[in-house]
């Protein structure tokens, strides 16, 4: 009786989010959704009128994307001019333009181009304003919380070493290295020298 060599696992495999176990899933879902209530509204139409929802899907998510395009590139272009205003004079700038929404407008017409109902629903559900604000604080809170919550070595920890204000207001980047000899761990070897 033989017995085969296992392969050995790896002992510091991390495991599986569920993010990436049930995304998959979930895609694959909706397609199926989306594809089955096309199918039910050509049966209920005609194949033409499912034709014409998903040209003016297309045509209005361009005329939104086009428009929050514009109207980031507005907001941008006054907080330069405001910036070197207040440098010119030496007065601190005013604060700057309302530019939220122009990202979850964008969705919204992005969800409006990709072909299917539900898909429209969600992008006409984006250009809601109180949706938008909705959405908005609910995603500042999520990325706040995770990046309260991460340790040493990750991205959060990056974002938070990187932002050290200095009295003036200004930000410096950087990390804080310190030189205590208590915290040093003792080498055993002897420094190089010439």
């Amino acid at each position: 009786m033989t017995t085969g060599a296992q392969t050995p696992r790896s002992p510091a495999r991390p495991p599986r989010s569920r993010l990436r176990t049930f995304l998959p899933l979930g895609i694959a879902a909706w397609l199926v959704l989306e594809i089955w209530l096309l199918t039910v509204v050509a049966g209920a139409s005609s194949g033409f009128m499912v034709f014409l929802l998903l040209v003016a899907g297309v045509v209005l998510g361009s005329v939104v994307i086009k428009a929050a395009g514009r109207r980031a590139f507005r907001n941008l272009t006054e907080t330069i001019n405001q910036q070197q205003s207040a440098m010119q004079s030496g007065i601190p700038p005013e604060a700057r333009p309302n530019s939220e929404g122009n990202g979850l407008m964008m969705l919204g017409g992005l969800l409006l181009i990709l072909p299917g109902l539900i898909s429209d629903a969600l992008g006409l559900l984006m250009l809601l304003p109180p949706v938008q604000k909705a959405v908005s604080r609910y995603a500042q809170r999520t990325v706040e919380r995770k990046l309260r919550d991460a340790g040493p070595g990750t991205l959060g920890d990056a974002f938070r070493q990187a932002r050290m204000h200095r009295p003036d207001g200004k930000v410096v980047q950087g990390e804080v290295i310190r030189d205590d000899p208590d915290d040093a761990p003792q080498d055993p070897r002897p420094p190089l020298t010439r």
